[in-house]
Formats: C-alpha cells, sequence, structure tokens
C-alpha cells in the first residue's frame, strides 16, 4: 500500500527525501489556504505541520482517510488533541529535537544582555566608537536563577555553569537530589527573585506562571536583575517591563517570545527600548533543529504507518483506551485525583505511593500513567500524557511505587496515593460512585467525600462550635459562594478536616484569610 503524506508549513525538505525513501507519496506546500487545505484533506494518510496550520475539529472531520498527524517540533496548541483521539487520528511530536537549539539560545541572550552586544553592533554599524557608553559585565561570579528544571532548563544549566555562574532554581517538580547532580541550588519562588542576577524561565504559561514577573511583585525582586525567556510569551508581564526598567528593579530583558505573534501595539513599542533585546521566536530555528525534527517525524510517521513503532506518539494510549468502557471512569479517576495532589502536594516531591483495590487494580500501570500526567500537566514546558507522564516523572527525580492490594475495603474500588512523609496531606483514597462522579473519600485516616470537580479549598481545623461560620463568613465577605461542603472528624471536640468548594477560582487573598482564622490550619487550594 502507498501512502500519501502532505507537509505543511515549510517544514525541512529532509522530511520529503525521507517520505520518499520509505515509499510515500509526498505533496509540499510551505502555505495552504484554509479552504484548500480543506478539499484536499482527505485524500491524506498523514500530515507534517509546524505550527502555523491550526488542526482544528473541524478540518480533521474532513480528513476521512488521516491516520496520523505530526508536529515537527515540540507545542502541539495548534493540534486539537482531543478531536485527534476521539476520529481515531494519532497525534506526534518530537520532543527533544528543539532542546539544544534553544538551550543555546537562551544562554547567547544572557551574554548579549550582559555584555550590551546587540545595541554595540548597531551604534558601530551607523558610524559610533561608544566603547564606554557599553561597558559590560560579566556573568562569570553572577547567579543565574532557573526556573524550570526540565530538558531546555537542565541543559541551560549545564552550559552556564561552564561560565562559572552560580546556579539556583525552582520547580516544586525536581526532587533536591535531581537539582543538586546538575548543579542546581533549589529555592523557593519568593527567595530566588530577590537573589538572583539573572532569571531564565523554561516552564509553560498556566495561571501559576502569567505574569511571573510583574509589577505587582516588584517588591521582592532584587533590583538590576536581568531576564530571558524563551519559554512563552505571557511569563513576564509585558506591559509592565519599561516601568520596571524606569524604576530600577530589572536591568535588562532578553525576549524571544511574546503573548501576541508577531508582536503589535503595546508590545511592539516595548521593544523599541534599548534594555530590550528581542529576536522574532528563533528558540528552534537553527538548521540541525529543524532538519532534525523533519528527519524524526517523517521516521516516526513511517513507523507507525507501518506498525513498527510508535515513538513521539501524544495519544496512542488513549485511542486504545477510548473504547474500553470498563477502563475509562478509573482513567478519569486517577487523572482527576493527580490534578487534586499536584495543589496539596509538598514542593519537591520525592515519592508517590500508589495502592489499588477492587476492579481498577488489573488496570493500576495505565492508571499510575494517567495519575502521573494529572499530577504533572500545566507544570512541564512539553505535553504530558499516559505516554510520557513515567519519563517527566523519572527525570525530576520522582519514585513511583505502585500495589495491588486484595484487602477488602469499604468500597469496591479505591485509588490510595501516599505522598510521602513530608506531605501536610500524606494518604489519600479516592473512588468513582458512578458516571462522572468521581471523589475523595478518605484524607490521613479521615472519612470525608470531596468532588473532584472545580475550584476546592482543604483545610485542618480545631473541632469546635464556630468554626464552619467562621470559614463561611470570610468566604461570604468576599463575595465567594458556597457550592457544597464536606467534614471529616476523628473524635469529638478534637481535629477535623473541612473541605468546600466554591463557584469561583480564589486568589492568594482569599486562602490567607482563611489562613489567617483562628484554629484554621494548612489550607490548600486545589482548582480541578
Amino acid at each position: 500500500m502507498t501512502y500519501k503524506a502532505l507537509l505543511l508549513d515549510g517544514v525541512d525538505a529532509v522530511c520529503a527525501e525521507i517520505f520518499k525513501q520509505r515509499g510515500f507519496e509526498v505533496t509540499e506546500s510551505p502555505k495552504m489556504p484554509e479552504t484548500e487545505l480543506e478539499q484536499i484533506i482527505g485524500e491524506y494518510d498523514a500530515m507534517v505541520v509546524r505550527s502555523a496550520t491550526k488542526v482544528t475539529g473541524e478540518l480533521l472531520a474532513k480528513a476521512t482517510n488521516m491516520k496520523v498527524v505530526g508536529r515537527a517540533g515540540v507545542g502541539v496548541d495548534n493540534i486539537n488533541l482531543d478531536a485527534a483521539t476521539q476520529m481515531g487520528v494519532l497525534v506526534m511530536n518530537t520532543p527533544d529535537g528543539n532542546t539544544i537549539s534553544t538551550a543555546e539560545h537562551t544562554c547567547g541572550l544572557i551574554i548579549a544582555l550582559s555584555r550590551n552586544i546587540p545595541s554595540a553592533v548597531a551604534s558601530l554599524k551607523e558610524g559610533r566608537w561608544d566603547r564606554k557608553k557599553y561597558l559590560g559585565t560579566e556573568v562569570h561570579g553572577k547567579t543565574l536563577g532557573i526556573i524550570g528544571l526540565g530538558k531546555i532548563g537542565s541543559n541551560v544549566a549545564t552550559r552556564m555553569k561552564a561560565f562559572g555562574m552560580h546556579l539556583v532554581g525552582y520547580d516544586p517538580y525536581t526532587t533536591h537530589e535531581r537539582a543538586a547532580e546538575m548543579g542546581v541550588e533549589m529555592m523557593e519562588l519568593d527567595d530566588l527573585l530577590g537573589y538572583v542576577d539573572y532569571l531564565t524561565v523554561h516552564t509553560p504559561l498556566t495561571e501559576k506562571t502569567k505574569g511571573l514577573v510583574s509589577l505587582n511583585n516588584a517588591d521582592k525582586i532584587k533590583p538590576g536583575i536581568r531576564l530571558v525567556n524563551c519559554a512563552r510569551g505571557g511569563i513576564f508581564k509585558e506591559k509592565d517591563i519599561i516601568p520596571l526598567i524606569e524604576k530600577g528593579i530589572i536591568g535588562g530583558v532578553a525576549l524571544d517570545v511574546y503573548s501576541e505573534e508577531p508582536p503589535t501595539g503595546e508590545i511592539a513599542e516595548m521593544l523599541k527600548h534599548p534594555a530590550v533585546i528581542c529576536t522574532p521566536h528563533l528558540g528552534a530555528s537553527t538548521q540541525e533543529a529543524q532538519g532534525k525534527v523533519a528527519e524524526q517525524i517523517a521516521e516516526q510517521i513511517a513507523d507507525a504507518l507501518e506498525q513498527k513503532g510508535y515513538q513521539g506518539s501524544l495519544n496512542g494510549k488513549s485511542i486504545a483506551l477510548s473504547t474500553n468502557k470498563e477502563v475509562q471512569p478509573y482513567l478519569q479517576l486517577a487523572d482527576r485525583l493527580g490534578r487534586f495532589i499536584s495543589h496539596i502536594a509538598p514542593t519537591h516531591t520525592e515519592e508517590l505511593s500508589v495502592t489499588y483495590s477492587g476492579t481498577c487494580a488489573k488496570h493500576s500501570q495505565v492508571l499510575t500513567d494517567a495519575l502521573l500526567s494529572g499530577f504533572l500537566k500545566g507544570s512541564i514546558d512539553d505535553v504530558v500524557n499516559l505516554i510520557n507522564a513515567r519519563y517527566h516523572a523519572e527525570t525530576r527525580g520522582l519514585k513511583i511505587t505502585e500495589t495491588q492490594s486484595k484487602e477488602i475495603q469499604t468500597y469496591s474500588d479505591l485509588i490510595t496515593v501516599d505522598m510521602g512523609p513530608k506531605s501536610e496531606y500524606r494518604v489519600l483514597s479516592a473512588t468513582t460512585f458512578g458516571d462522572n462522579d468521581f471523589r475523595i473519600v478518605t484524607i490521613d485516616g479521615f472519612s470525608i467525600e470531596i468532588h473532584l470537580d472545580g475550584e476546592i479549598i482543604i483545610y485542618r481545623n480545631i473541632d469546635k462550635p464556630g468554626m464552619l461560620a467562621a470559614t463561611s463568613g470570610t468566604l461570604a465577605e468576599r463575595n465567594i459562594n458556597i457550592a457544597s461542603l464536606s467534614l471529616g472528624r476523628n473524635v469529638k471536640n478534637a481535629q477535623a478536616i473541612t473541605a468546600f468548594t466554591v463557584d469561583t477560582k480564589l486568589e492568594q487573598a482569599d486562602i490567607d484569610h482563611i489562613q489567617q482564622i483562628d484554629g484554621v490550619d494548612v489550607v490548600k487550594y486545589a482548582s480541578v
């Protein structure tokens, strides 16, 4: 059988060469209008894109012969993964192809900031000889803060350590042991911001990382800090950059990514400031990287269609399990439980022990994958799913143990997670009560029912009259409506665990107000 592949977005020529060597018919189009693409997409078995083409559910509905969509690169924000999975279309990426190029670009921007290289080049080309004006600073002996110690962040650490920089990092999902192997001292985020001379970020854009540096936390930042962002636009609040420079908080900024690409309006104006270095999203733009990802994706797609291998697959297990009605509820339960514990687990969690009881125990391996996927989502600058969750966990030093229990439990199916002795809430058990009804049923021996859905507040409190009224009153003062309540007690007038679900997302100030209530302790907030 001869397969047909459609290559879009100007993917490197080696991609077509590999496909042709493997016996594929190939059509290349660097820029295809959406209407034309919709007309021809039904002819093809495979498609390769970069970031320009939007692979929507509507487009996939017309791709009646499509078997594989490949992204020549890492991010798959432009591919509707859920729609592809539902239609049985395999989605692949090349997660390692851009690592070196992005790390090198980051290091280059750090040096460029230190030595004023772009401004000095422009000045000399305009006929000036401004040696004193562009006096630089050495990076040797300075402190570099790295937020996100995944593939790219760890490569930056290796390279800048060779320059003689002191390395500190923040990554709540990387263990202290793994960081020490990289020569990185772990710090809490606020402490890091007030300590480092340079800061580079290698995380996804989430509610937690959006506006990581802004006027709102200027008082926590070491004056004169130099910032580098080759990860996601918006991690530094762009409209605050110039005010922060003018206040002397920021000494310089190097940006390769923007919240709007190409930048316009305020962002474009900000880039004109002499203390700002900017490049047009070039982190992965090297001949080697583009050739590498094009070659990798072609080989991966050809192997998949010929059933030789599925390296780089992002939804292979999801497709296989999507029709298995028995395992689906447990997968959803495990994913939601993972998301919940990601909010309440201690930073730098070193171990997760998972015990399965009942029918779900025979699916323990894939359920642990789902739990880890939920636990790590939003913290890693890469797609995290059933296929690669263990890999990401292991590279961060997280130890996983699985046990299948035959002990008779109150509930017919139970997933229990032990987060280790450093966790303020250590052992949680959860089960499913029916379609889309997933609940935590015990926490550290307290019987409780917490629906794993929406915005959840959990805290310990002294079991005495007035505690519930005090907390609900605090929420009411802040116009936060309670949707449901659950209470777990051990013995009368001793300790209790209380959980609320609320109708709106909470700010840190809301959590702080609850924490200040006399008798309330260990307040945690999770969005599931």
